[in-house]
C-alpha cells in the first residue's frame, strides 16, 4: 500500500499583537502602529501594521529607529494576557481541524491535514475563513507536502501582497514542484542558510536555491561538512520531518530587555531568578519537564552570547533552573560588563522525574515540590502577584516571553 501524499500546513497570524490592538481599540484600524516598549527606555517592537511597514518599520527594530523612519507612528504598550487569550482560541480552531498542531509561537503553527478528504488549498481556505470570521484576525497560509517549504510557501506569499492591509494570503505548493518552487528564491530564504554560510556559498557563485540544488551533494559536502548535505537536501524540497504536537515542544524561554544596560551582579541575579521562576511555572502549567537549561546575555553591541547545561534528570521546579542558569552565568559574564539582555529557557522535555539519587535529599525535594504545588494553588486562585519574593518588591524588570 502506497503511503499517502503528505499535506502540511504553516498559519502565520498577520501583524498579530497590531491586530489584537486595533480589536480593542477600532480607531487604530488602518493607521501606523507599532506595538513594544518606549522609545525613550529602548524599547524595540514586537510587532507593527502594515501601514507602518510600508515606511520600514518591522519587529525586532528599536522604537527610536521606528519614529524616525515613520513619524507619525502611534506606539502602543502590549496589553498582556490578551494575546495569549487570542491564541488559545485560535489553537483551538487549528486543533478543531487538524488531528496533529505544532504551535511554534503564539502566532503560528504548523498542521498535518494528510488523513482529512479536502484537498490542501481547501482545507485553508476555510480554516483562513474560520479564523476571520469567529476571531477577526486575518491569516496567512502556506501549503506543502513538508514544513520546510509550507513555510518558505507562505513567507513568499505574504511578502507578494505589497497593500498597506494584512495579507491574509494562501499559497500553496503543489506536490512535484517544491524544487521549482524553492529555485529563484535567494539563498538566504533557504532555511539553515546565515550569514556566514551565505558569504560561503555566494563565493562559490551561487546566488539561489536553484543554484545550490544543481551541484552535487558531495561538492558541498566537501566545503560544508554535514550542512553542506543538509543544505543540498532543502534546496531540493526535501524535508521529512513530522509535525509534532504541542506536548512535544521543543522550549520555552523568557528574556528581559533593560531599559539601560546593566552592570550590577545582583540585580542581574534577581532578573534571573524571576524568569525561572515564570518557566517554572509555565512548564508545570503545561505538564512539561525539561533536562536542558539555557542562558542568552546580550551585550551593549547586540552580541548575543548562549550557553547551555543538561540536567540528570528533567526538572519543572523554580530553583532548580535558577541554580543552574547562575551556573551557566558565573562562567560566562565577565564582572562589571554591561548587559542589555538576558534570558533564561528550559527545554530537552520528557516526564517529570520522581527517581531520586542514593545520596539524595528526599524530603527536602518532596518538600519543596509540595511548596511549589501550593505556591501556583495560590496564584491560580488570586493572581500572580499574589506571593511575590522579597528580593523583588523593589525590582519590577520589563519581560518579554516567547515560546
Amino acid at each position: 500500500m502506497m503511503a499517502k501524499t503528505r499535506k502540511i500546513l504553516h498559519l502565520d497570524l498577520d501583524a498579530f499583537f497590531c491586530a489584537v490592538e486595533e480589536q480593542l481599540n477600532p480607531e487604530l484600524r488602518g493607521k501606523a502602529i507599532a506595538v513594544g516598549g518606549k522609545p525613550n527606555e529602548r524599547g524595540v517592537v514586537s510587532s507593527a501594521s502594515y501601514p507602518a511597514r510600508k515606511y520600514g518599520v518591522r519587529s525586532a527594530m528599536p522604537m527610536a529607529q521606528a519614529i524616525r523612519l515613520c513619524p507619525h507612528l502611534i506606539v502602543v504598550g502590549q496589553t498582556r494576557g490578551v494575546y495569549g487569550e487570542r491564541s488559545k482560541a485560535v489553537m483551538a480552531i487549528l486543533r478543531d481541524t487538524a488531528p496533529y498542531v505544532e504551535p511554534l509561537s503564539i502566532d503560528e503553527a504548523f498542521l498535518d491535514v494528510t488523513i482529512l478528504p479536502d484537498d490542501i488549498e481547501a482545507t485553508a481556505s476555510k480554516l483562513q475563513k474560520r479564523i476571520n470570521d469567529e476571531l477577526d484576525l486575518p491569516c496567512s497560509l502556506g501549503g506543502a507536502t513538508n514544513k520546510l517549504v509550507a513555510k518558505t510557501a507562505n513567507t513568499v506569499g505574504k511578502a507578494r501582497q505589497l497593500t498597506d492591509k494584512p495579507p491574509n494570503a494562501i499559497t500553496i505548493v503543489p506536490p512535484g514542484e517544491e524544487a521549482s518552487f524553492l529555485a529563484p528564491l535567494p539563498i538566504r530564504r533557504l532555511w539553515g542558510v546565515g550569514p556566514k554560510n551565505a558569504e560561503t556559498l555566494s563565493a562559490l557563485g551561487l546566488t539561489t536555491v536553484g543554484d545550490i540544488a544543481n551541484w552535487t551533494e558531495a561538492a558541498l559536502t566537501a566545503r560544508l561538512g554535514k550542512l553542506g548535505a543538509d543544505i543540498w537536501r532543502r534546496a531540493q524540497g526535501i524535508d521529512f520531518r513530522p509535525v509534532l504536537t504541542e506536548h512535544e515542544a521543543k522550549s520555552i524561554s523568557k528574556e528581559v530587555t533593560f531599559a539601560n544596560d546593566v552592570a550590577d551582579e545582583a540585580q542581574l541575579k534577581l532578573t534571573l531568578r524571576r524568569l525561572s521562576d515564570g518557566i517554572g511555572r509555565q512548564a508545570r502549567k503545561a505538564d512539561l519537564a525539561g533536562t536542558t537549561i539555557k542562558l542568552k546575555l546580550r551585550w551593549s553591541d547586540f552580541t548575543t552570547l548562549s550557553r547551555q547545561l543538561t540536567l540528570d534528570s528533567p526538572t519543572d521546579l523554580d530553583g532548580v533552573i535558577y541554580s543552574s542558569a547562575v551556573q551557566l552565568f558565573d562562567q560566562a559574564w565577565i564582572k562589571g560588563k554591561p548587559v542589555r539582555l538576558i534570558g533564561v529557557g528550559l527545554g530537552g522535555f520528557g516526564a517529570p522525574s520522581n527517581q531520586m539519587g542514593l545520596w539524595d535529599d528526599r524530603d527536602g525535594e518532596r518538600h519543596a515540590a509540595e511548596l511549589q504545588s501550593a505556591l501556583d494553588q495560590l496564584r491560580d486562585r488570586f493572581g500572580e502577584s499574589m506571593i511575590t519574593r522579597a528580593s523583588d518588591l523593589h525590582f519590577v524588570p520589563n519581560e518579554d516571553n516567547k515560546r
